[in-house]
């Protein structure tokens, strides 16, 4: 059998659910059917949806976005302060495993909040968090990083001036999806060696389907990509095992 793939970014776009737009920009649908068809050939067989920007705080795209793809996928949402823990807990129930703060575009609580956020949501259901951050904030914002239990950071941090910062944090046990190809301004190849080496569990692929907003968009040329990069164990993890860890999967062979 080829080997299975986990997504750990996509996004499911529903038309059943309000969308709010995010600096007048409101993305096409992008249904779970759109999303099945597009990764099953490429062995994609589990992963995470994350809440965009224009989800704002809406769970019931994600809850039904779910229920449709079943236990190997996970939610990544976006909350407000306010929310009780029952409301925490039910969303936790239903899949969800991680909290997102879009620090680039908005749409999610604000980085005031991530340190208090981040501890709450890990106490009470084991919830990391995910950053999507451009990676030249990373220098302010490292010694709150660094104090939070469990955190990733999307799309390789995205610039080049960052990648310094972004590696510091590997090596301190932070988590970077290897997504979002077409968004970055440097060499992929040599960031996924550099971050790889610096922590061989940090890397965890994603296809960032549908690709909103990308400069270039995910193509499937970007999995052997990593495959020609990376060695054979690494690829596994990048691929595989890394991310269905961190989202606290059950470890399981493909069959």
């Amino acid at each position: 059998m080829p080997q299975p793939i986990f997504d750990a970014h996509c996004h499911i776009i529903d038309p059943r659910f309000a969308l709010v737009p995010n600096n007048g920009y409101l993305p096409e649908a992008f249904t779970t059917e759109d999303y099945l068809a597009a990764v099953t050939p490429l062995g994609i067989c589990g992963g995470a949806v994350v809440s965009g920007s224009f989800q704002a705080f809406d769970q019931g795209y994600l809850l039904a976005a779910l229920k449709q793809l079943g236990p190997g996928y996970v939610g990544v949402t976006q909350v407000p302060v306010g929310i009780s823990d029952a409301e925490l807990l039910a969303l936790d129930a239903a899949g969800v495993r991680a909290l997102r703060f879009n620090l680039k575009r908005g749409g999610s609580a604000q980085a005031d909040q991530l340190e208090a956020m981040a501890l709450r949501v890990f106490e009470l259901a084991g919830w990391h968090v995910e950053l999507y951050v451009d990676s030249r904030e990373l220098g302010e914002l490292t010694p709150l990083l660094r104090r939070l239990p469990a955190v990733s950071i999307d799309h390789l941090g995205l610039r080049r001036d960052g990648l310094p910062a972004l590696l510091q944090l590997a090596e301190a046990g932070v988590r970077i999806k290897a997504c979002g190809f077409g968004r970055v301004d440097f060499d992929v190849v040599k960031a996924l060696r550099d971050i790889d080496a610096a922590n061989p569990h940090a890397l965890m692929f994603g296809s960032d389907l549908p690709s909103t907003r990308a400069p270039r968009p995910f193509d499937p040329a970007d999995i052997q990509l990593i495959r020609h990069t990376l060695g054979s164990a690494s690829v596994e993890r990048v691929l595989w095992g890394n991310a269905r860890a961190f989202y606290r999967l059950q470890p399981q062979a493909h069959s």
